[in-house]
């Protein structure tokens, strides 16, 4: 796509502009964005996007943990500034605070994953069955054997498909 100030050069930068519902498009090269002054400043970076939704997030809760991580002694609040974890052990110590906030921005709490298109249908088919069968468990375990049953039965049906 070409930019649309220039006509010449490769669109890098695009600009969507949503006001009272209507939306609009700029596609701009890098040096058309930059005579602009268009293009995000240079402290745009998905850290401070991620900062800003935590602190969003919190200062609504009220929540302001003062225990730092055990490993590398990160405080929560150095977390907001930064953006960023000070060591892997950071998400453990943060979790129960951070997961509602990456639940809100993707839906899930967990990895969902995607199946890619090439892997065919068998690998949905089986991740379907796995599925159902965690379920199965889970109903025997709460001895809801006619829900149990159904399941079984879906688990059956599936299989024969592969």
């Amino acid at each position: 796509m070409l930019c649309n100030e220039c006509g010449k050069n490769e669109a890098t930068v695009h600009l969507t502009h949503i006001i009272n519902g209507k939306k609009s498009e700029n596609h701009l090269c890098e040096e058309c964005a930059k005579k602009n002054q268009q293009m995000f400043n240079s402290t745009f970076t998905i850290e401070n996007v991620f900062s800003e939704m935590l602190n969003n997030a919190f200062n609504k809760s009220g929540y302001t943990p003062t225990k730092g991580c055990t490993t590398c002694g990160m405080t929560y609040d150095q977390f907001r500034k930064i953006g960023k974890f000070g060591c892997p052990d950071c998400i453990e110590t943060f979790k129960t605070k951070l997961m509602p906030v990456v639940k809100s921005i993707q839906g899930y709490d967990v990895h969902v994953g995607k199946i890619p298109k090439r892997a065919g249908g068998n690998y949905k088919l089986k991740k379907d069955i796995e599925k159902l069968k965690d379920e199965l468990k889970l109903m025997v375990e709460q001895e809801e054997y006619e829900k149990a049953a159904e399941l079984r039965d879906k688990i059956r049906n599936l299989e024969k498909g592969i």
